[in-house]
């Protein structure tokens, strides 16, 4: 575009991918089409069925809503890119696209650490489970992630706002992405490119290490089990939530890492590994974490049946 000015920014979609946006939308389309579909059912469920009022069924509905969230948050715009070409987004709906990715990914992985330590409490403790996760608790808990995120998000975009920003307004990504804004920036953007990082680095580091401990604990606790099939229950339970954690931690972390580095990828390949860790998880955490937990699916079948 020629008429690009500071308060409208052009996003390119996937660069050098655009002749495969159409077939690209595809794969897009339908894991969001899942994402609503999963996580409202999630929603529903846990609302209707008095017995699901615990605190794992709870949590489960707060990681619905910060993946319904997250997943529109991003999702409609860049299928407007892929399938119209509405490249075209306003200086202020990038920002606040910016912060909601940006929160409610800080927010999604202070979550899954949540999740984390009521699979210990309910697997190690399950006597006094209970009486740890009460409900004022898991209200609190979920306060402390909202408010840990936007305290460490919201700077990020200020200082974008306070950045002055050059023509030709081109970002190179599928949305708004911290990193790729932040090259249009004409100043010096060395604190927030650190800052950004660094955060990014602090999230993921400190919230894995407190996953892993969680989960090693579940597992020792699982091992002194002396039946095989519980065993073998909970060791496919335990892998499959570690895989989704992995897919959400690992493609964000490493894009980050390739923008501001500038590694030698190419660049279609830094921005399909950040829609990834965007995607995917919203898509697969309601058929991991829900429709595979027995209480879910019968909830399910009840208000079907009603």
């Amino acid at each position: 575009p020629t008429n690009t000015s500071l308060s409208e920014l052009h996003l390119t979609g996937i660069p050098g991918l655009q002749h495969l946006h159409h077939w690209i939308s595809i794969p897009f389309c339908i894991m969001y089409l899942i994402t609503l579909a999963g996580n409202s059912t999630v929603l529903c469920v846990i609302k209707t069925e008095p017995r699901l009022h615990l605190p794992m069924f709870l949590f489960l509905s707060m990681l619905a809503v910060i993946d319904l969230v997250m997943s529109t948050s991003i999702t409609p715009k860049m299928l407007g890119i892929f399938w119209f070409h509405f490249t075209a987004i306003s200086l202020d709906a990038c920002l606040t696209q910016m912060y909601f990715v940006h929160a409610f990914s800080a927010m999604e992985s202070g979550m899954l650490v949540a999740m984390a330590f009521d699979r210990y409490v309910a697997i190690c403790n399950p006597l006094r489970y209970l009486s740890i996760l009460t409900s004022p608790v898991v209200a609190a808990i979920g306060l402390a992630t909202l408010l840990r995120a936007v305290v460490l998000m919201s700077p990020l975009t200020f200082q974008i706002r306070h950045l002055p920003l050059c023509s030709p307004a081109v970002v190179d990504h599928s949305y708004c992405e911290h990193m790729a804004v932040l090259k249009l920036a004409c100043g010096d953007a060395a604190f927030s490119s650190t800052y950004s990082l660094s955060v990014s680095t602090y999230v993921v580091s400190f919230d894995s290490l407190l996953i892993a401990l969680s989960y090693a604990l579940i597992l020792q606790a699982v091992l002194s089990l002396s039946s095989p099939e519980a065993r073998k229950k909970a060791f496919s339970t335990c892998g499959s939530h570690l895989c989704v954690m992995a897919l959400f931690y690992i493609p964000g972390l490493l894009s980050m890492y390739m923008e501001r580095y500038h590694q030698e990828l190419p660049p279609h390949v830094q921005v399909l590994l950040a829609d990834i860790y965007l995607l995917i998880p919203p898509a697969f955490n309601p058929l991991i974490y829900g429709i595979k937990t027995k209480q879910i699916r019968d909830g399910a079948r009840r208000v079907i049946s009603q």
